[in-house]
């Protein structure tokens, strides 16, 4: 079973965060949320607390198939000011493996750790100016090798599937988004 660590920073946006994690849990996929304070509880730039499964303290990232970073302000700022979230981040994609990041995360926090230099990315828009050394694609979801960026909320979904896509299988994503109703929403048939 893949495993996933998702980070949360106080001020991340709440549905960049929850959809992924919902989808990837509703997929198979082992999801742990990550408290990057000193406290369990985290409040999202909407003012909704959420308890994290573990402090940044008590998790090993070693057996990560992904990192991932949520959006929001100031939460993608919040995540860049921890030390421990740029080193394992750092430490994931220099092994190969895969990082993720939504909305403002993939340009606070990517961008300045070098991650996606050379890369195509997306980033919430009007933050693309801190992707001097990627190639900006404006799409809802990009793809580079082991890199996943999204554009922001609305792209929580299709970014979401995304993830489990490769976690997974296609046909597992598929059917995840097909009992979600998604793909109706979309007006996607089968």
């Amino acid at each position: 079973m893949a495993k996933v660590y998702v980070f949360l920073a106080d001020g991340f946006e709440d549905v960049e965060a929850l959809i992924p994690v919902d989808v990837l849990r509703r997929g198979g996929v082992d999801v742990t949320t990550v408290s990057v304070s000193d406290h369990l509880l985290v409040r999202t730039a909407h003012g909704v607390n959420i308890e994290a499964d573990v402090l940044f303290a008590q998790a090993d990232f070693a057996d990560a198939d992904l990192l991932f970073l949520p959006g929001g302000m100031p939460g993608a700022a919040n995540l860049f000011a921890h030390q421990g979230v740029c080193e394992a981040v750092v430490r994931q994609h220099q092994a190969g493996k895969r990082v993720a990041a939504l909305c403002a995360a993939p340009a606070v926090v990517l961008a300045p750790l070098g991650i996606l230099n050379g890369k195509r990315a997306t980033c919430y828009p009007g933050f693309e100016g801190a992707l001097t050394e990627a190639t900006y694609t404006a799409d809802l979801v990009t793809v580079d090798g082991n890199v996943t960026t999204g554009e922001g909320p609305a792209a929580a979904f299709p970014f979401a599937y995304t993830l489990l896509a490769q976690l997974t299988t296609e046909a597992n994503a598929d059917a995840i988004a097909e009992g979600m109703r998604y793909k109706h929403l979309m007006g996607i048939e089968n």
